[in-house]
């Protein structure tokens, strides 16, 4: 790892054009508590409401202000402002998606990804994370927590490196009606209806948006999304709270090419629906009781004809399900302990001919049990002592345990270091994939014959962490060092299979190879005058993974920065910059040139009557075309314009 790469705030200041005009404001007598409020609370790393001091990791916290003031429009390109992440805005594989210290994939799925607290990978896309970071729009995104590390100690298989949890705005919030519309460049179209409305007995939120465009540069588009989302808090008595929410989300995206008769262009479709309830119980001072129950259903329909055989049809779709039921129980013993424990049922059900060659569903059972110890042992140490233990038909049982010391050096300064362990088992696909083409009722050709061999890949982590608050310099650092050891990590490989058509090959799904993870990435925010707020992340990560059994990964070294401002007359402006070094491509050894990425948004506050509203104006990418996800896609400059009235 080159410490060299590390690139002084100053220079980036000078390069982007911005200190002169910024640092020639009038500057006004400000004091620490312009800068430094009181430290947020996380709710996804430990299942415990904590400091973020104090959580048994590190979690970087896209909050309200940063999603709004950069201008993106979906999750996946939130992400490229939390260290260590890789996106892509592909529909190509499944939609838009991201993943952290592994390889970006058609299925990226070593990572957990919640919306207030449901699980929302896709069963059917073997674990992705790309339908679930599309369920709900942008405009009704309170925050988003992003645990940085493996997270199975909380919530299982799916959180093997790292967790999203989406926290949508409380309705409270979101009062009355608005409406929001947005046209540019690319095809984009763009829209959102909501509406608000309650009392002190309970608040709701009924919004339906648009996300479409023409999808990136040599992809076949367009791309379009459509949601619905409802959600109800009710306050049936002073210890009761019951939420529930429902939705339905279709992805319509273009995909294929011309020149491939197996993968040929056509539309995709992904249609998953969803129904939650939460209940919250207070059993007293120091006692909580939740519950939470919820159902999703995916339905994909992708089809096409296969040209070179007249009357023969690709078809990859199917049908899958998950159901899931959890109880924990919080306790308070005293002002130095915390304890939580609890229980997950979980099933999952996938149907899909074309992939399993048999129309049986396969159904997956999770029984889980979870808890977790806060442990004060002085004002200055806080321990978090915690673990699940997971038992599944198709992995086995598995125990996943944490140990993490938080030390309170000084007021706004902590270190932490921990360690964990943590696993995935290997998806329906990966342990069942059955792909094989009849003509007439004669087999032509097989594709993926999984022989059900594949066990559960294994990661152990160390990492020590720093947090730092500078409040005369209107600084706060978040800094973390780790080694992530993965074992067994599942592949696909080609093996010989008489009898199967074509070239009498098949591919499984097998654990291949061992490797490790190591490096440094950090983020700072930086209040270098009112009104005005930076947020400059680096990621320096080496890694010892081969890149289709061939050539090694490239060290990922990663930067970002965003800068808001805001200006007289209910102006806004902010500049958000991302850049990549040169590594491979996901399942290829061609080669990912280094991109750069700038987008710019100013925004201007109305007032029509008694409405509120914003009109913003948001070019992505500045710069020059950049390859995205595969070497003939291109993420090329596009603008676009946006209106939002709200009363």
């Amino acid at each position: 790892m080159n410490l060299k790469r590390l690139i002084p705030l100053n220079c980036l200041f000078a390069t982007l054009g911005w200190t002169a005009p910024l640092c020639a404001q009038e500057l006004a007598a400000v004091s620490e508590k312009d800068y430094l409020g009181e430290v947020p609370i996380v709710l996804s790393v430990s299942r415990l409401p904590q400091r973020l001091d104090e959580t048994p990791g590190a979690v970087t916290i896209l909050d309200r202000q940063m999603i709004r003031m950069s201008g993106a429009r979906d999750v996946a390109d939130l992400l490229r402002l939390v260290p260590g992440f890789r996106t892509s805005t592909a529909f190509e594989s499944n939609t838009p998606q991201g993943s952290y210290h592994s390889s970006l994939s058609d299925y990226s799925n070593h990572v957990q990804v919640l919306v207030d607290g449901r699980s929302v990978y896709s069963v059917y896309m073997q674990g992705s994370t790309g339908p679930g970071l599309q369920t709900v729009a942008i405009e009704d995104i309170e925050r988003i927590e992003v645990h940085r590390g493996s997270n199975s100690a909380a919530y299982g298989a799916r959180a093997f490196l790292g967790t999203i949890n989406i926290v949508t705005r409380d309705p409270v919030d979101t009062q009355g009606a608005q409406v929001q519309v947005a046209s540019g460049e690319n095809g984009i179209q763009d829209a959102l209806v909501r509406l608000g409305w309650g009392d002190e007995r309970g608040s709701f939120r009924l919004g339906v948006d648009r996300r479409a465009d023409l999808g990136l540069n040599g992809a076949n588009g367009p791309n379009r999304v459509h949601r619905l989302n409802l959600r109800g808090d009710v306050r049936a008595n002073a210890n009761d709270t019951v939420q529930v929410r429902a939705g339905q989300t279709v992805i319509d995206a273009g995909v294929g090419f011309a020149d491939q008769d197996g993968n040929a262009l056509r539309t995709r479709s992904i249609d998953t629906s969803f129904v939650q309830l939460d209940w919250q119980r207070n059993l007293g001072p120091d006692e909580d009781l939740a519950l939470q129950v919820s159902h999703t259903a995916e339905r994909i329909r992708d089809n096409f004809p296969y040209k070179p055989l007249v009357g023969m049809t690709i078809d990859f779709g199917g049908h899958a399900s998950n159901d899931n039921l959890s109880l924990q129980h919080t306790l308070r013993r005293g002002p130095d302990l915390r304890l939580l424990w609890g229980g997950e049922l979980r099933r999952e059900t996938v149907v899909s001919q074309p992939l399993y060659n048999t129309g049986s569903e396969f159904v997956t059972d999770f029984v889980r049990l979870f808890g977790n110890a806060e442990w004060r042992l002085r004002p200055d140490l806080v321990l978090n002592a915690g673990g699940l233990f997971e038992r599944s038909n198709i992995g086995g049982e598995h125990l996943s345990p944490r140990l993490m010391l938080n030390w309170h050096l000084a007021e706004g300064h902590t270190l932490r270091y921990g360690l964990t362990q943590a696993f995935r088992p290997p998806s329906t696909y990966e342990k069942y994939g059955n792909v094989r083409y009849y003509l007439n009722g004669a087999l032509i050709d097989s594709t993926t014959v999984a022989r059900g061999n594949v066990a559960a890949e294994k990661v152990q982590t160390r990492e020590i962490g720093y947090l730092g608050e500078l409040p005369a310099a209107g600084l706060s650092i978040d800094v973390r060092v780790f080694e992530e050891e993965v074992r067994d990590f599942v592949k696909a490989r080609n093996y010989d299979l008489p009898g199967s058509g074509g070239n009498n090959k098949a591919v499984d799904y097998v654990n291949d190879e061992n490797f490790n993870i190591h490096g440094v990435e950090y983020q700072l925010r930086w209040h270098p005058w009112r009104d005005g707020q930076l947020i400059f992340s680096q990621s320096l990560v080496d890694s010892s993974q081969s890149i289709s059994g061939t050539y090694p990964a490239r060290p990922y070294n990663s930067m970002g920065l965003m800068l808001m401002q805001k200006l007289p007359q209910g102006v806004e402006a902010s500049l958000m910059y991302h850049q990549v070094d040169a590594s491979h491509f996901p399942g290829t050894d061609a080669q990912a040139p280094a991109m750069s990425r700038t987008d710019l948004r100013l925004a201007k506050a109305l007032r029509l009557g008694n409405r509120r509203g914003e009109i913003s104006f948001v070019v992505q990418n500045l710069g020059p075309s950049y390859q995205d996800f595969l070497p003939s896609f291109y993420f090329r400059h596009q603008a676009y314009v946006m209106l939002k009235l709200e009363n």
